[in-house]
């Protein structure tokens, strides 16, 4: 299997929002938001509209929405409970960037995850993110993490029905 995960460098948690654009200066945006604990529904409802509306749909959007979940799940129960979610369109794909300020992923999690042992605990969000994503790419370090996922929302021999 491709080694598609790479580690780098991004900037403080606190410096993403010098770089975020209001979102009717970037017409390709569809949710910039942070969240916690109590905003994981509210998150998973809003990014499956917003993918539904730029044609996203059927098992794809279904697959996508669940990696975004487990990626934003991730946040709040192993990174410090907070982070923000960026969801845009760009080049016929959908992207959707997890920020979290925590401790970083632990270097097992990093390789190419193999199926999930039935009773090993942890790896099966990023493993289920492989699995239904086209791209995960994973920046990660004592100072927080970023993973991105990317679907493309046109593909030869798939619906795009609800």
């Amino acid at each position: 299997m491709e080694d598609r995960v790479k580690q780098g460098v991004r900037p403080a948690p606190a410096a993403e929002a010098a770089f975020a654009e209001p979102p009717s200066r970037n017409p390709g945006r569809l949710v910039d938001r942070r969240f916690g604990r109590d905003d994981i529904t509210l998150v998973r409802h809003e990014t499956s509209a917003r993918l539904r509306e730029a044609g996203l749909g059927g098992d794809r959007l279904h697959g996508f929405i669940l990696a975004v979940n487990e990626v934003v799940t991730n946040v709040v129960l192993h990174a410090g409970g907070h982070g923000r979610v960026l969801l845009r369109v760009a080049d016929g794909s959908a992207w959707c960037a997890v920020t979290d300020s925590g401790p970083g992923i632990p270097a097992r999690y990093l390789a190419s995850p193999d199926v999930p042992e039935a009773f090993e605990v942890g790896g099966r969000g990023i493993w289920l993110a492989y699995q239904l994503c086209d791209e995960v790419t994973v920046a990660t370090g004592p100072i927080g993490t970023t993973i991105e996922l990317r679907i493309l929302l046109g593909t030869p021999g798939e619906t795009s029905r609800p």
